[in-house]
């Protein structure tokens, strides 16, 4: 079952000789459960990609479908609601609310819906990334590493259709950085999460069960990760 689809997907920029094609008629597939990598360089279309997906930006053309909606037709407070409820975001800052301790950054988006939060569902996730100790502390008392790990629980709280994370590792030095991702691997295991992973770092990318790579704004190339080694 396909979670998450885009059809002919265009964002354009400008106009005449300042045209930008940012994506050009993209076209992209994803099943639940699965553990995506969009991979390109700075600029290739990744992160205008991540934001289509998420409903952060309109396309100029084409559809985005997230759990059977297609959220490029929803008014914008329509919008605002179906991705509280349906997306989660992970991003190089991590955005967590600095007077909050990570429990309550964590059930935050699920009492914003005016929804509890599944307790133990909570616990669980806090368990999986390591952070039940840290559980009242605040956002200033924890490093780098714990801060994103904050924001990934918090992420996955809402048990949303698709998570999305950008750059996630981007602030990270290289150690705290793999301990980070192979978390992320295990909460998608874990907990049967759909993500998608946008990174320009090719290591990075390979902890996914499939690499998307995006080049001008075009899809260059898609495959599980035991096909690009087989043929590497």
């Amino acid at each position: 079952m396909y979670i998450l689809q885009t059809s002919k997907l265009k964002k354009y920029y400008g106009k005449g000789e300042t045209l930008v094609k940012a994506l050009d008629n993209v076209s992209l597939s994803i099943e639940q459960g699965e553990f995506v990598s969009v991979v390109g360089t700075s600029g290739s279309g990744k992160s205008t990609l991540l934001h289509m997906l998420g409903g952060l930006d309109h396309p100029t053309s084409g559809t985005v479908e997230v759990d059977g909606q297609d959220i490029s037709q929803l008014k914008d407070e329509e919008l605002t609601i179906f991705r509280r409820r349906k997306i989660g975001f992970v991003f190089q800052n991590y955005n967590l609310v600095p007077v909050l301790n990570v429990y309550e950054n964590i059930i935050l988006p699920v009492e914003l819906d005016g929804n509890q939060p599944d307790k133990a569902y909570v616990e669980d996730i806090l368990k999986v990334l390591g952070l039940g100790s840290k559980k009242y502390s605040l956002p200033s008392q924890l490093s780098g590493g714990q801060q994103q790990r904050a924001a990934i629980a918090r992420a996955l709280a809402a048990k949303p259709a698709i998570l999305l994370a950008d750059e996630p590792t981007g602030n990270l030095d290289s150690a705290t950085s793999q301990d980070v991702l192979s978390l992320l691997k295990v909460s998608s295991d874990r907990f049967k999460q759909t993500m998608v992973m946008i990174t320009h770092n090719e290591e990075i990318a390979q902890l996914a069960d499939r690499i998307v790579r995006i080049e001008d704004g075009k899809i260059k190339s898609d495959g599980r990760i035991q096909e690009d080694r087989h043929h590497a």
